[in-house]
């Protein structure tokens, strides 16, 4: 009795981490990051706003279905897809090959590249200029991936950091002297007021794309691939970059 009572709680435990129905509708559970404007982050009024949840909202809202957002940080957002606590993960996420070998992406909805970051009044003009010092990358992302495979090169000791907030206060306090973060969101923060400068141009040009796990959710796929073409088709795509990132 025991083992059946286990094997019937196992059962319902594996069937909640995935999507669930309500009130006989299907609901995605979408996990995200925390801090990354300008695709998501808290607004004035405590709101997750941002160019991916607006996306999310009016794709959904085009295709007919229903989702929760997770908000975890990104790392935490690609573990829990990967323990099916969520269906998907959309958060600014770059689609390279080594990702695909695990996750399926949906069509770019964004593009991307990575840029390095400096105090303004610093005097890092190039990564030469970085040997013997401290650089700070946000963990298991493509600028960090980057980071990584130029330190060896040029020298330089990479110190981790799981939000872009907390990577960028790090230099702005001077522990480390650069940053490597993707170039909308370094470019959209420095807009905004944030005392930093991109020294030198674009690294490896990428997309971000909506991601679920290996030949699952093909219908998510499927539904957030339809509204985005629609969205572009009708102009609201258009509508939504503009409302985050200059002309």
């Amino acid at each position: 009795m025991k083992k059946v009572v286990s094997l019937l709680f196992a059962s319902i435990l594996m069937v909640s981490l995935y999507s669930y129905t309500l009130g006989g509708e299907k609901v995605y559970k979408i996990a995200t990051d925390t801090t990354y404007a300008p695709f998501e982050f808290e607004n004035d009024k405590g709101e997750l706003v941002g160019i991916d949840m607006d996306l999310m909202k009016a794709i959904a809202n085009d295709q007919k279905f229903k989702y929760d957002v997770e908000v975890v940080g990104f790392s935490a957002a690609l573990t829990s897809m990967e323990t099916g606590q969520s269906d998907g993960v959309i958060a600014g996420m770059t689609i390279t090959e080594e990702r695909k070998e695990k996750y399926d992406f949906s069509v770019p909805y964004f593009d991307t590249g990575v840029s390095m970051g400096v105090k303004i009044g610093s005097a890092i003009k190039s990564y030469e200029d970085l040997k013997g010092k401290k650089v700070a990358a946000k963990i298991s992302t493509v600028s960090c991936k980057y980071a990584e495979s130029i330190a060896d090169k040029y020298g330089f000791e990479i110190v981790y950091f799981e939000d872009s907030t907390s990577m960028f206060q790090d230099v702005l306090l001077e522990n480390s002297v650069a940053c490597f973060e993707d170039f909308p969101v370094l470019g959209y923060e420095i807009s905004r007021g944030l005392g930093l400068k991109m020294p030198l141009g674009i690294e490896q040009p990428a997309s971000y794309g909506l991601a679920v796990m290996k030949g699952m959710n093909k219908d998510l796929l499927e539904s957030f691939n339809k509204g985005l073409s629609n969205l572009k088709d009708s102009g609201e795509y258009q509508k939504i970059l503009d409302r985050y990132i200059s002309k």
